[in-house]
């Protein structure tokens, strides 16, 4: 495995570790100032402070953890896919969403990453909506 593999492998891995740990200052340090967010069947988000401000809403509705992760890279390292499930509870209503009543969820996640100058670039997240939407009551 090559250095840029490595290191890529691991930029990705701290992603997830500060994403656990709810430290978005030390999450937010792995972006490049113009990150690209594609948001799970949504719109693309540019920039570190589009998505501190993502975070800020997603904590204030969200609790969740990232088990059962697994990280590849291509071969240069310069983009990377991660494969997990997210384990959560809704904890309060997030516009356009169904009411949260605490519900619990754990979904089957796929991430695609960006990677240059050691930093995250671009990340899109899929999953699947109509499950969780099942999962709390609304489908």
């Amino acid at each position: 495995m090559s250095a840029a593999q490595t290191s890529s492998l691991q930029l990705i891995r701290t992603y997830y570790e500060t994403f656990n740990r709810g430290d978005r200052e030390a999450f937010l340090t792995l972006l490049a100032d113009d990150v690209a967010h594609d948001i799970n069947q949504g719109r693309c988000e540019t920039g570190k402070e589009a998505f501190r401000s993502f975070l800020q809403r997603m904590d204030q509705c969200y609790r969740e953890q990232v088990v059962d992760l697994v990280v590849f890279v291509n071969e240069d390292g310069r983009r990377g896919a991660a494969e997990f499930y997210i384990e959560g509870q809704y904890l309060s209503t997030d516009e356009g969403l169904p009411p949260a009543t605490g519900q619990r969820y754990r979904l089957r996640v796929g991430a695609f990453f960006e990677i240059e100058n050691g930093l995250v670039n671009r990340m899109t997240n899929y999953y699947n909506l109509q499950d969780w939407l099942h999962q709390v009551g609304a489908a």
